[in-house]
């Protein structure tokens, strides 16, 4: 049986795997503001190192390796981000999607036993709900189609081992499409919200792959490090799984559209085909999260208008929107 959770203490040790990531650069920055250290895995191969706070203690290593035992030491919580996430880089490789998303799960959540952890919170993935009609989905609703999907249903079966077998307090988040500053841009395909705003600000055509008619969950990125903070000492959420998006879907086409109404360059998209193993929509039921008292605040509107100044001011280096 492993200890039980402290209250609150500002200096709890927290370390994030993948911390160059997306989220795991984000949720560095925001637990660094409350006060709490942070020590950061990442590997670098899809991270960037600039996206990491100066304060945070990087270790470059790859999350298979066994080397990575000896950090968990002392250690209170543990965000498990790393993955291999790019569903048609996965598609085009099951086995390295396996080995990092499945193998390289277990592995941390060894070193989190061996280590004696307090509670480990690993990222699943809306993925998961591709083949499912219900919407909004609830957790039990599962249906992978892609091997991206497939692998993180098979690392949530790992998880709920270690959690019936060895008592160890686990959580699990299945993000929909979080967006925000530091969204990893730099991917074969880039992920929507700044795929398309990157593309107009450069003054190029966007690519959308299909007719433009699929629906996505947003949810953005701030909102989603007020439940990870939440969740941190709430014992409610041991064992348990939740959906974080904002309950709401927009079309790609009406994602375009409202960003293209703020920027207003007169550039129409380019359509290509529609990408292999995507869902053609995803919606959040949200209830479970909203029992422990989140809700999402930041509007799409707003969102986009952040996402947009972060992208102009810090990846492309031009002048910062002044009217929005």
């Amino acid at each position: 049986m492993l200890p039980k959770l402290k209250s609150i203490n500002r200096r709890n040790k927290i370390l994030i795997t993948g911390v160059a990531g997306f989220i795991g650069s984000n949720l560095a920055h925001f637990l660094l503001s409350k006060g709490y250290f942070i020590k950061g895995i990442d590997n670098l191969s899809y991270g960037v190192k600039q996206q990491i706070p100066e304060n945070v203690e990087l270790n470059k290593m790859d999350i298979c390796s066994e080397k990575i035992i000896d950090l968990f030491e002392d250690i209170d919580i543990v965000f498990h981000f790393a993955a291999k996430n790019c569903i048609s880089d996965c598609q085009s490789d099951p086995f390295e999607t396996a080995k990092i998303n499945v193998l390289g799960t277990v592995n941390v959540l060894e070193a989190c036993k061996k280590n004696n952890v307090k509670k480990v919170i690993i990222a699943e993935s809306s993925a998961i709900y591709e083949g499912c009609d219900l919407f909004p989905t609830p957790e039990e609703n599962e249906s992978p189609q892609s091997f991206y999907a497939i692998s993180k249903l098979c690392g949530k079966l790992f998880t709920k081992g270690y959690i019936n077998s060895l008592s160890m307090n686990i959580a699990a988040l299945r993000y929909f499409n979080v967006y925000g500053p530091r969204q990893d841009y730099r991917r074969t395909i880039p992920p929507l919200m700044s795929g398309i705003i990157i593309k107009l600000l450069k003054g190029e055509r966007p690519i959308i792959y299909g007719d433009g008619t699929k629906r996505r969950d947003f949810v953005y990125v701030d909102d989603v490090n007020r439940f990870h903070e939440m969740i941190m000492f709430e014992k409610k959420s041991n064992g348990k799984v939740y959906n974080l998006g904002s309950g709401v879907n927009y079309s790609v086409q009406e994602i375009y559209e409202a960003i293209e109404s703020v920027l207003k360059t007169g550039l129409k998209p380019i359509y290509r085909p529609d990408l292999p193993g995507e869902a053609f929509q995803n919606l959040a039921n949200i209830s479970k999260a909203e029992s422990l008292g989140w809700r999402p605040q930041v509007l799409i509107e707003e969102g986009i208008e952040l996402s947009i100044n972060y992208i102009r001011e810090n990846v492309l280096n031009t002048k910062k929107l002044t009217s929005l």
